[in-house]
């Protein structure tokens, strides 16, 4: 089979090994490198470009294995799995066989999630992750496009979608994003700032407008917010799955109601009139009998037939049709008296060879 048409036939099988590969790296709970390179070596993760392939074919397939591996180095995934992801774009771009090495490919709106990226990295001394991003930048391994595929004049190539892994997506955290450290040492500093300036305006006031322990309550409410966040995380696939079975049903049921109504419809709707050439043989709907359609055909009527010229003079003349005599044309030069003239005569047989 050539590459051409077997290049969507290897895109299954190798997103199945991306995704096993960062499982795995998953349940280390580590962002380390070290820990990647023990499972990359462990599957034999490089011989994932050895094959028959050759020249501008295997130039291809190590095209197609770093877009495709880009993708998890992207939101929506997590951290630890975006971290994946740049290991394994590093591990692919060096055992390529490719030569020259294809670059990896960063599209220009992708280019503000990899810095702000590249910033938390820095902010949570992941320096294994930073090493690499500038390893690769040095390397010259990046290639800066406008768009994320290469475009083609007059080429129609099918688009890529890529189908995000529930397993790998980050979860939600606003709420530990909005209330972060630092804002709770703001809000504390602003009512410590509040209640200097109430005693120093009322002295003997018992006027309280804000909690005195607003600081530490938003501190709780995060806390247990976290919490139930963990504790329902296990049962959401669960929850998904059931909710997902009976929205399948309840659309069952309603396309099964609508066929059904669409059928009455059709069987007991009006009947179509038809054309003023074809009414004799249109059907009458008798439902006196029984409630039930009897269905009753029309009576045919047929065109009388206008008589001869031959029928009309006979009439008119005052004789019938049946009556008519009937004139041997071949009798007339034949005498009344001869007998033998009112028998044919035989036709003789012609002479055979």
């Amino acid at each position: 089979m050539p590459y051409g048409k077997a290049k969507d036939y290897f895109l299954k099988p190798l997103v199945a090994d991306y995704e096993e590969l960062l499982g795995r790296f998953q349940q280390t709970e580590s962002v380390r490198f070290e820990e990647f390179t023990a499972i990359w070596r462990n599957m034999g993760f490089s011989s994932v470009f050895y094959g028959s392939l050759a020249g501008n074919e295997m130039r291809e397939f190590c095209h197609r294995t770093l877009t495709m591996a880009f993708n998890y180095f992207l939101p929506p995934y997590s951290f630890q799995i975006r971290v994946g992801g740049l290991y394994l774009l590093y591990g692919l771009y060096h055992t390529q066989l490719a030569s020259p090495k294809e670059k990896i490919r960063i599209a220009l709106k992708d280019w503000e999630q990899i810095q702000k990226f590249y910033q938390d990295s820095v902010n949570s001394q992941h320096y294994d992750a930073v090493y690499i991003i500038r390893k690769l930048i040095a390397e010259n391994a990046v290639l800066y496009t406008a768009m994320p595929q290469m475009l083609l004049f007059r080429v129609k190539m099918k688009s890529q979608h890529h189908k995000v892994c529930e397993e790998f997506r980050d979860r939600p955290e606003r709420v530990k994003d909005l209330i972060s450290t630092d804002m709770l040492q703001e809000v504390a500093n602003i009512q410590g700032h509040y209640e200097r300036l109430k005693a120093s305006v009322l002295e003997r006031s018992s006027i309280t407008v804000t909690q005195q322990d607003l600081p530490a309550r938003l501190h709780s409410c995060v806390l247990e917010f976290l919490h139930w966040q963990d504790r329902h995380e296990n049962h959401g696939d669960a929850d998904h799955l059931v909710d997902a079975e009976e929205k399948a049903q309840q659309v069952e049921s309603s396309n099964r109601a609508q066929l059904l109504a669409s059928i009455k419809t059709k069987s007991y709707g009006h009947l179509t009139e038809a054309s003023k050439s074809r009414r004799h043989r249109q059907v009458e709907m008798d439902m006196s009998i029984s409630g039930t359609g009897y269905i009753k055909e029309a009576p045919k009527y047929h065109k009388s037939k206008a008589p001869s010229l031959r029928a009309r003079t006979y009439k008119n003349l005052g004789g019938e049709v049946g009556d008519e005599q009937k004139t041997k044309y071949w009798l007339l030069s034949a005498a009344e008296e001869d007998k033998t003239a009112l028998k044919r005569p035989k036709r003789k047989h012609s002479f055979r060879w």
